[in-house]
């Protein structure tokens, strides 16, 4: 049996997800919540063999939830389930370790599929984006000089861009206002001569691997 946990902040949503997923008789789901803080607490506990969590929670988002509960146990797989597709969303779930980035707009018998290819340990993310993605890390963006004109204030953000949090995260991990982060964020990326926070955060990505551990 395939253990599965499910995190939707919409119960209904919820609902069909677990009859969808049982009904083929090898999905078993241990755990379900609508809570994004609730969900990283549960599913290391629960040890399922693949957590679908959707993108965007009232409390967080499952991109940190699926880096938190890898962070404490590797061998479970986060699939990603999103109604929006997007660069940087997809850059923050390759770099949170996730195995799969889905739609919501899946057809019922994909995302069963799905689920049973996470679990035998097979990756769902486009290969030739990750690969992608994993070039523009390793090869960065040819202006670590720039870096000198960041403040202290702008390089941890530029850290916390990188780690994939959201100016709200970054906010109250920083203790600032979500208005002050946007403004230092533009500042960051104009400094850098950027335009969007992915590439920053693949810049940032590159830079931090340089340092001696």
């Amino acid at each position: 049996m395939i253990r599965v946990f499910l995190l939707d902040d919409h119960e209904v949503v919820r609902r069909g997800l677990v009859d969808l997923l049982q009904s083929g008789g090898d999905i078993e789901v241990v755990g379900e919540s609508g809570s994004a803080q609730e969900a990283a607490r549960r599913i290391p506990a629960l040890r399922p063999d693949v957590a679908i969590l959707d993108a965007r929670l009232p409390d967080g988002n499952g991109i940190d939830v699926c880096r938190d509960v890898r962070a404490v146990d590797s061998s479970i797989r986060g699939l990603i389930l999103t109604s929006y597709e997007d660069d940087e969303a997809l850059f923050a779930a390759i770099m949170a370790g996730a195995s799969g980035y889905v739609l919501k707009q899946i057809r019922g018998t994909d995302l069963v599929d799905a689920v049973r290819r996470v679990a035998q340990g097979q990756s769902l993310l486009d290969p030739a984006v990750t690969q992608r993605v994993l070039e523009r890390i390793r090869n960065g963006v040819e202006q670590p000089r720039e870096l000198a004109a960041l403040t202290d204030q702008e390089r941890r953000i530029l850290e916390f861009v990188a780690e994939g949090l959201t100016n709200r995260e970054i906010a109250n991990r920083m203790f600032l206002a979500e208005k002050t982060v946007k403004n230092y964020v533009s500042s960051m990326l104009a400094k850098l001569g950027l335009e969007r926070r992915t590439q920053a955060a693949v810049l940032a990505t590159r830079l931090l691997g340089e340092l001696p551990h």
